[in-house]
């Protein structure tokens, strides 16, 4: 028997049972990434190991069945779907304290980083970044304006915080004035299916997709924060600098906002017929990054930083940014630079492309940096914090 089993075990037996209602909005099939996925693997753990306690899940809309994964769970259909601003301010302040009433929950766990101002049941919130206030310009202005106004409050409304990330606890502290003991982490962890392949593998992958071509890869959706512009002309400069270099680079991922920079750099470039733009409709995300040179995540701005994970248990270095949470995820285990400094990402690239022993280091590395990040322990982590909010009675 492990720790997590002995814990959760001492709890079914000294705690009394626990009414916890969860915002479950966002599990939606086909878009569990991100903060869906944090609030997924987290909280199957706890239903699963508290089968004595009740979760009440609201959803705002007709649900998936896949969703109701153990006989503990009461499913809930909050109206209205809460896909806009004002939506959102119906659901979480008119809908939610309804429901938390009436089933009179003792605790509510929200993992989207929103939460009812007008409740009183005690509320845990899962905080994944404040990317919001550090690049509102990134945003439509629509959304700006809620996160804006709304956020701060949240994060002083909720009982007690979970931050993603150290990174993050401390943008809280030292944003909203928030005491460090009011905020606990739980990181992300990796999620199934990632693993390294062989050579042949990764030869009929490369044939498949990229004319048999080494290729740098990115993974994440299409946005100003996620500095493709500048992942491309650091790209341009490694080309142009390294002319018998025969690397390519994939983007992958959807075009989410404000991309017409991105576009714009793309087309005035020397080397852009070097450069793919794919999906998961193209490839499994799987097989392309493990078949990749190096993962090139270099971002503005995160609060965790999920595909550092995904490159690590795919056998594959990355290169990733000095800023905000990324060095905390990667460690010793990926060349870091800093972001806004083309010259330095196109160093690296020329670091990976040219170093063996740097590639295989790093890829070692990555397999032990792994062990830090577990949703078992996350989700121990988050039910400790729920049952310290049951009321006293």
């Amino acid at each position: 028997m492990d720790g997590g089993e002995s814990f959760f075990i001492s709890c079914r037996i000294y705690l009394n049972d626990l009414i916890i209602a969860v915002n479950t909005r966002l599990l939606l099939p086909h878009r569990m990434e991100g903060i869906a996925r944090y609030i997924y693997e987290t909280t199957k753990r706890m239903v699963l190991a508290h089968p004595e306690d009740e979760f009440h899940f609201f959803f705002d809309r007709a649900y998936d069945e896949q969703f109701i994964f153990a006989e503990n769970i009461k499913a809930h259909i909050l109206y209205p779907p809460s896909r806009h601003p004002i939506l959102w301010y119906l659901w979480f302040e008119q809908a939610v304290p309804r429901a938390l009433k009436r089933i009179k929950a003792d605790v509510f766990y929200s993992g989207d980083m929103y939460l009812s101002l007008k409740t009183s049941t005690p509320t845990l919130m899962v905080s994944h970044d404040l990317g919001y206030e550090h690049y509102p310009q990134h945003l439509r202005w629509s959304h700006k304006k809620y996160m804006l106004h709304y956020s701060p409050k949240y994060h002083r409304k909720a009982d007690h915080l979970i931050a993603v990330s150290e990174a993050t606890k401390q943008d809280i502290i030292k944003t909203y004035s928030i005491p460090a003991n009011n905020i606990s982490v739980a990181t992300n962890a990796l999620r199934d299916g990632f693993r390294s392949l062989d050579n042949s593998e990764i030869a009929e992958t490369r044939k498949r997709l990229s004319d048999s071509c080494p290729y740098f890869i990115y993974v994440g959706s299409l946005h100003p924060r996620k500095n493709i512009e500048g992942l491309l002309l650091a790209f341009e400069l490694f080309k142009k600098e390294n002319k018998e270099a025969n690397q390519k680079l994939i983007l992958f991922g959807r075009h989410a906002f404000k991309t017409q920079k991105i576009m714009d750099v793309y087309e005035n470039m020397v080397y852009k017929n070097e450069v793919l733009f794919l999906n998961d409709k193209d490839a499994p995300l799987s097989d392309l990054l493990a078949a990749a040179e190096a993962l090139c995540y270099v971002s503005l701005f995160e609060g965790f930083g999920i595909p550092i994970l995904e490159a690590f248990a795919s056998g594959v270095p990355v290169i990733t940014s000095n800023v905000s949470s990324m060095p905390e995820v990667a460690g010793k285990a990926a060349i870091l630079v800093d972001p806004r400094n083309t010259i330095e990402i196109a160093d690296a690239m020329y670091s990976i492309y040219s170093n063996t022993n740097k590639r295989s280091q790093l890829i070692s590395e990555g397999q032990k940096q792994l062990g830090l990040f577990s949703w078992d322990r996350s989700a121990r982590i988050i039910y400790e914090q729920l049952e310290k909010l049951r009321p006293t009675a």
